[in-house]
């Protein structure tokens, strides 16, 4: 699926809307104002949403997933590749070596394993040589979260000429090992390469790249779907033996890349390291207003610890950073040439380098009132005078995030100003609309079951 085409990001998070209960826990967090409840339900406006997973996350009932291929699809070929972050095995204590891992993940189906972060010695590599052709441009930010790059491109189109147009590490790891099966005489098309993903915002990278006409993935595995399997495997009471897995051993740095400040040591001049799309959203609003200064190099990741908070994680985002560190550290001591780089990304360098770079990203104005200038100045007006008469209190009653997003909902036909409780009270007060019309005006935005719920509440008391 091309960029370039006009379509909606495809999104990898879902809304139950059977299990959702009309909270108003995820439109609070999202960072985009990408969710409205509707007739009760939670209701995604697809052009905003950057699939970070806040809402997810922020949701009581879990009425938010994240869908995945279906496991069994990698049995369509001969040679099944898992591409897997480091994190994946961070997930696992520590008295539960690498190698095993790696065979537990041969036995659940795959037949070959390859940690992403291969593909990251590569990339550090070029992020100083691409800031040097790229002199004026500052800052030069991080394209590895996928993410960001949508955040970017949805909230903050003026900073999208800054996002790197390099291919992240997963992606270098997977045109690699491909490459690897294909020089070794096996017929591509009996290649299924399958990335292990920590996030939703990567399945969705995966469906619908941006700067790529096509991922070199075949399909996407949810990293805690696997974790169980693979943990079942090796704790299985009955296991006799085990597959001895071929392994190339990463760098201490390399392991450490998907955690917070990973990237920024291999950056040059001013470079800073954040995490939290809140925390993100918030720089980049002061980026986009001159209020900080300048830097070099921006390494910006949705989640909180890196890869390590995704929403697919099973280990504590702490525990499993820990774990990843002392890994690290264990590769150091054991090292005796840390400058030895023998291995599949090394082997194929020159055909990588010719395949890293990324397609200029384009930005998609979600925030837009309008194509048409003329007409988007008028909604503007309009929404800051219906803003204007709004209590400007963001209780978010009206099914909107904040009166805000209700003036421009209304200026965009998506709500009614009678949406509003408190203009509801003062028509009522006023007679303009009688009870029963402001209790339908309610009904719409939360449904006839809520004040079903409340009735029976009530006989209870």
């Amino acid at each position: 699926m091309t960029e370039g085409k006009k379509h909606t990001f495809h999104h990898a998070l879902k809304i139950v809307e059977e299990a959702c209960i009309g909270c108003i826990h995820c439109m609070q967090v999202c960072p985009t104002e990408a969710l409205r409840v509707r007739n009760g339900k939670a209701v995604l406006m697809p052009e905003r949403c950057v699939d970070c997973g806040e809402c997810m996350k922020a949701c009581p009932v879990n009425a938010i997933i994240v869908e995945q291929d279906d496991f069994h699809n990698i049995f369509q070929y001969k040679y099944r590749v898992a591409i897997v972050p480091s994190v994946f095995i961070g997930q696992f204590p520590r008295n539960i070596p690498t190698r095993e891992i790696y065979s537990g993940i041969l036995e659940s189906g795959f037949t070959h394993v390859f940690e992403a972060e291969h593909g990251a010695r590569l990339l550090g590599e070029e992020i100083s040589k691409y800031q040097k052709e790229h002199a004026s441009l500052k800052p030069v930010i991080s394209s590895f979260c996928p993410a960001v790059v949508r955040l970017i491109q949805v909230k903050f189109p003026s900073l999208v000429e800054n996002i790197m147009l390099l291919k992240a590490p997963l992606d270098i790891a997977a045109i690699a090992y491909r490459k690897k099966l294909v020089e070794s005489g096996v017929p591509e098309n009996e290649i299924g390469v399958f990335y292990i993903t920590p996030c939703a915002a990567k399945i969705a990278a995966v469906k619908s790249p941006v700067g790529e006409s096509q991922s070199p993935f075949n399909g996407v595995i949810n990293m805690n779907f696997l974790y169980n399997k693979v943990f079942s495997i090796i704790n299985r009471s009955d296991r006799k033996s085990c597959q001895v897995p071929d392994k190339e051993q990463l760098r201490d740095t390399e392991m450490l890349w998907s955690l917070t400040n990973g990237e920024t040591g291999f950056a040059t001049g001013r470079s800073l390291a954040i995490d939290g799309i809140q925390n993100v959203t918030e720089f980049l609003e002061d980026l986009e207003n001159d209020s900080i200064g300048v830097f070099d190099f921006l390494e910006l990741r949705a989640c909180d610890q890196g890869c390590a908070g995704g929403i697919l994680s099973v280990a504590n985002r702490f525990l499993c950073a820990e774990r990843l560190r002392n890994r690290a550290n264990d590769y150091i001591k054991e090292s005796r040439n840390l400058n030895t780089y023998a291995g599949t990304v090394n082997t194929f360098k020159d055909y990588l380098l010719e395949n890293i770079g990324l397609e200029p990203i384009k930005p998609r104005a979600a925030f837009a009132l309008d194509e048409n200038m003329d007409t988007a100045m008028k909604k503007i007006t309009r929404a800051r005078i219906l803003y204007s008469h709004l209590p400007a209190i963001d209780c978010a009653a009206c099914g909107s995030p904040g009166c805000k997003a209700l003036a421009e909902d209304i200026v965009q036909e998506r709500a009614a100003i009678t949406d509003c409780v408190f203009i509801q009270k003062l028509m009522l007060i006023h007679q303009d609309i009688k009870p029963d019309q402001s209790f339908d005006m309610v009904e719409k935005v939360w449904g006839k079951k809520k004040f079903a719920d409340i009735a029976l509440k009530k006989d209870d008391i």
